[in-house]
Parts: C-alpha cells; structure tokens; sequence
C-alpha cells in the first residue's frame, strides 16, 4: 500500500476547483491507459463542490463519459431521489448533465427497493462482483476513491468503534450509525483499499484534529481515516484550515 502525501489548498473554493481538476486528468488517464475509468463517489459540502466545479470545466468534454463506471463509498438508506442521499446530491451537481452509459453507474439500493439494509449490502456486492476482473478477486478496479473525512475521523460509514470496522465482506449495512440517519450501507476498509488512488477530501477547522492525528499514525479503529492507504497513491487533498494540525513537513502547498 503507498504512503501518504499531503496537498493543501487555501480555502474550500481552489480545493474544489483542484480536486476537479485532478479528477478530470485521472479520468483521461485512465482512459488512455485501459480505454475506461471507474470512480468511486462520496457525498457531503466539499464534494458537491467538487462535483459542480468539474461539471464546469471544459476539459471534462474530453472524457468518454460512455465508458465511465460510477460507484459511490457509501449511502443513507433512504427512499431514492431522498436530497440526504449521495446519489441524490451527486446526479443533481453533476452526473445528470453528463452523457453516462445508465447501465454503467451504480447506486446504492434505497430503503424503498424493498429489501433490508443487509440484502441492499449483499446486492451491492454481487453488482460489485459482476463488474470484477476476470481472474481477480469479487471486486471491480477503481481508478480513483473519493472520501469525505468526518469531524471524528469516519470516512465513507465506517465509524469509530462501530462493529463495522471489523467487517471483511465487500460491502456491509451499517446500524446505530453515530451520525443521522442511523441506517446506511458502506465499502468496507479492506475494500476501499483495493482502489488504485484513494483522495481523502477535507476542508474546514472541524476537520482540522481528525485530519491531524489520522496523519500522525492513530489506530484506525479509534480514526478510521488512519487505516485508509490506495495500492499506488494515497492523497489528502486540504484547505488550509483543514490542515492546520498537519507537520509541516508533510504539507505541499498549493
């Protein structure tokens, strides 16, 4: 797994506008390289920023948006088109302006669907499995994984000391979630790990002492962001305010 590296930012306008950036690049790349890309989308203020920044660039046009896969970390089990779901927030900033294969973006199953959050994880999975490498393991590649990082250090739904820590399967329903709503679905850590790059994504002062210690090698039960690592490339992407509890050696400003 690769060790982390640091990119800050001076507020939560140039992060999103970079983050955009980033992503549109890493989306050509990987096109060039495998003729496709796949994503893995998070939710929150900074990401619908990041969302809405990329649907404004010019540069976006140039991806092959047909042959883009898109995931999300993670949901609130919630009725579909609820504004409190990922998906919800992610189509209204972004993916419904763009020209995507529909049978090539994956959400979450909604609390409607009509199953339980454990049969909703269990399908996810499967669709996950379906979409895997011939030859590997029950997982898709993912070229880039986004994370939002909570002011407890949580990324995707893996809480701090939440039983879903401990999780192996691809994909688990969580319950007694900490923050509102109780019930969601999430990637585990063992799967958010198989991703290529995983950008972990903060911006603001209450993000500052998660973002401080998950640097500083605190245990990722207590901080699930410190037990996060992509196979080639682990990026915190920070404003300033975000990063204040970050050593300086560590930091490239930007």
């Amino acid at each position: 797994m690769s060790e982390a590296s640091v990119a800050v930012h001076a507020d939560p306008h140039l992060l999103a506008q970079a983050v955009a950036a980033r992503l549109v690049v890493k989306l050509l790349d990987a096109q060039a390289d495998r003729g496709q890309a796949s994503v893995v989308l998070t939710g929150g203020r900074i990401a619908a920023a990041v969302y809405l920044a990329v649907a404004a660039l010019p540069a976006q046009d140039a991806i092959d948006w047909s042959r883009v896969d898109v995931w999300w970390g993670d949901e609130r089990f919630l009725p579909a088109g609820d504004p409190e779901r990922n998906e919800t927030q992610a189509r209204a900033a972004l993916l419904g302006a763009l020209p995507l294969d529909p049978a090539r973006v994956h959400p979450m199953p909604a609390s409607d669907a009509g199953f339980d959050p454990e049969e909703a994880a269990a399908r996810y999975a499967a669709e996950l499995a379906a979409a895997a490498r011939p030859g590997t393991a029950a997982l898709p590649h993912f070229d880039v994984l986004m994370l939002g990082v909570g002011e407890d250090g949580h990324v995707a739904s893996v809480f701090p000391e939440h039983p879903v820590h401990y999780e192996s399967r691809p994909v688990s329903a969580v319950r007694g979630s900490p923050k509102p709503p109780p019930v969601r679905t999430t990637l585990t850590l063992p799967t958010i790990n198989t991703a290529e790059e995983v950008w972990l994504v903060a911006s603001g002062a209450d993000k500052a002492r998660a973002v401080g210690m998950a640097l500083a090698g605190a245990g990722s039960v207590q901080l699930p962001a410190a037990g996060v690592r992509g196979v080639s490339r682990t990026l915190w992407l920070l404003d300033r305010a975000a990063a204040a509890d970050v050593p300086a050696r560590l930091r490239s400003l930007r």
